[in-house]
């Protein structure tokens, strides 16, 4: 079975400001583009990690279909926080960097 995964506004708004900390931080050329290397990353990980093996993942809380995905980056890495809509739909609802505060 292949779930779709999609992002909500929320999740794509949480992309770009991770982003643009990434640009802003950049001293050189080549850690300007881990900013696009970061985002295409973690689109990337969304799409084949949670089409197939979604329930894989910690669960957050009580909800058994609220879940997050931990995305290696560098020597950190990235948190999606997802839920299990459905059998057929993943919806992404938040991103942050590992080191940041928790979700609100």
């Amino acid at each position: 079975m292949t779930f779709k995964v999609e992002f909500t506004p929320e999740a794509d708004a949480d992309l770009d400001r991770l982003f643009d900390f990434l640009l802003e931080s950049a001293q050189t050329v080549e850690e300007a583009m881990r900013a696009y290397e970061a985002v295409e990353v973690i689109r990337a990980a969304a799409n084949s990690h949670l089409s197939t093996t979604p329930y894989s993942y910690r669960k957050v809380g009580q909800r058994p279909t609220l879940r997050e995905l931990i995305v290696p980056f560098g020597s950190t890495g990235y948190v999606l926080r997802f839920d299990i809509r459905t059998p057929e739909l993943v919806l992404v609802i938040g991103a942050r960097h590992q080191r940041e505060e928790d979700f609100q």
